[in-house]
């Protein structure tokens, strides 16, 4: 996919897909790793980037690797594709995908959760008291969100303000309190500091809620997005179609107009800013900061700010060259936060394996990041980026952004460009 992406991010096909996702075929290990037991790569998390290189390794290798993937959910939910769902534009059902066509395929698929890293061992410790050992480990644990950083706000408040940025049943609650919005109601969303995971999407989410809430005839609703940022990613465009689509619904506060949170209380659906205090508000939409997931953090792979560095050309920690971060948990110079970047990053572990494991070095130069952002049904704008490395980290070369004022047919002509990306890289990994 790195390659093709490289040629046109933008472009998308489920053939051009499946050809950069995939390793060669027909790949046949060398005779040194036939000669010996075979090597077994251990995946915490199976996400976009944990699956995508499950799927990689074990398709390639052709037997030659043991692939075992550790992952708690019985399914997969799509929280990067739940925003179109909220406005109406998908059913709830097209999130989620089960891990059976990746256990079909030869990957271990381990039911459970990863609570520890043994590094000195090389063992994965699970919460059922196993341990499993590995010669090479790849960390794709997402997120975690710091609870503390909304004064007032706390993980059992989540029920009551829910963030939906992680977790099937967290969107389910989101989804619940929206459906039950009246016409003329109050929707406040408190978006993230950066960096965060997807940083256009808390604007995609207030402009699918707009959509959905126009089309049910509720469209006196107001939606106030009260953000810590000066500024957010595709903001002329998003403001745009905000003035266009839903003139008077969505009002974006930037700290100096809202001067800061001061506190939100749960149980009243209370926002206190330094501005204005918005009361028993009908529903609160918290998305706070952000840091990578726990077991990242507990096997010292993190920095001082919470994120996991890599190497640029193969993800590996750079706290510890036997394991790898992908995904949403890695700091990855320019690279955001997203599916697109973590399935891409996943090729890069896996060439890395290859050279090491099959004798092959195809690893990538660069990479290539494409996010879509839904303004209406019809209406999706699009930001495409390359990346070289460059004096060892990730930087963007090029990019590409939708601009203001662009014709319709290209609008919904890159809705459709999303739904093949999005229908070619969950058919890859998980069918």
């Amino acid at each position: 996919m790195a390659n093709s992406a490289r040629a046109d991010p933008g472009a998308i096909s489920r053939r051009a897909f499946l050809g950069g996702a995939a390793w060669a075929a027909g790949a046949v290990a060398s005779p040194s790793v036939r000669a010996q037991a075979r090597p077994r790569l251990v995946i915490v998390g199976g996400g976009a980037g944990g699956a995508s290189l499950a799927r990689a390794v074990v398709s390639d290798s052709a037997g030659a690797i043991a692939v075992t993937l550790v992952e708690p959910n019985a399914r997969y939910f799509a929280c990067f594709q739940s925003n179109y769902t909220l406005g109406g534009l998908s059913d709830f059902d097209s999130l989620l995908f089960s891990y059976d066509a990746l256990a079909r395929v030869g990957v271990e698929v381990v039911p459970a959760m990863a609570s520890a890293i043994d590094r000195d061992r090389r063992e994965v410790r699970l919460d059922d008291g196993r341990r499993l050992r590995y010669d090479r480990l790849a960390l794709s644990p997402g997120i975690d969100l710091k609870y503390d950083s909304v004064p007032g706000w706390s993980r059992e408040g989540a029920d009551a303000m829910p963030h939906a940025w992680a977790g099937e049943r967290q969107f389910q609650i989101l989804k619940a309190q929206f459906d039950a919005v009246p016409d003329g109601g109050l929707i406040v969303i408190i978006a993230p500091p950066n960096p965060a995971r997807c940083p256009p999407a808390p604007y995609e989410r207030a402009s699918m809620m707009a959509h959905a809430l126009k089309s049910s005839g509720r469209g006196r609703t107001k939606i106030i997005i009260l953000d810590p940022k000066p500024k957010f990613p595709k903001q002329g465009l998003f403001q745009e179609g905000w003035e266009v689509r839903y003139p008077g619904m969505i009002e974006w506060m930037a700290p100096d107009i809202s001067d800061g949170i001061q506190s939100v209380d749960p149980k009243t659906g209370t926002v206190v800013t330094g501005f204005e205090t918005y009361a028993r508000a009908d529903l609160v939409n918290v998305i706070p900061a952000q840091w990578a997931g726990t077991i990242a953090r507990a096997a010292g792979l993190a920095d001082a700010v919470g994120w996991c560095p890599v190497e640029p050309r193969t993800f590996a920690s750079r706290m510890d060259r036997n394991l790898f971060v992908i995904g949403d948990a890695a700091f990855a110079g320019d690279m955001p936060k997203s599916a697109f970047a973590a399935h891409n990053q996943a090729q890069a572990v896996a060439a890395a394996l290859r050279t090491e494991w099959l004798g092959r070095d195809d690893r990538p130069s660069g990479y290539a990041n494409v996010c879509w952002s839904a303004i209406a049904g019809d209406d999706v704008v699009k930001e495409s980026s390359r990346y070289a490395i460059s004096d060892g980290k990730i930087r963007e070369t090029e990019i590409q952004l939708s601009q203001t004022g662009e014709p319709a047919d290209l609008r919904r002509q890159q809705r459709a460009e999303q739904a093949a990306w999005y229908a070619a890289m969950t058919g890859g990994v998980f069918r």
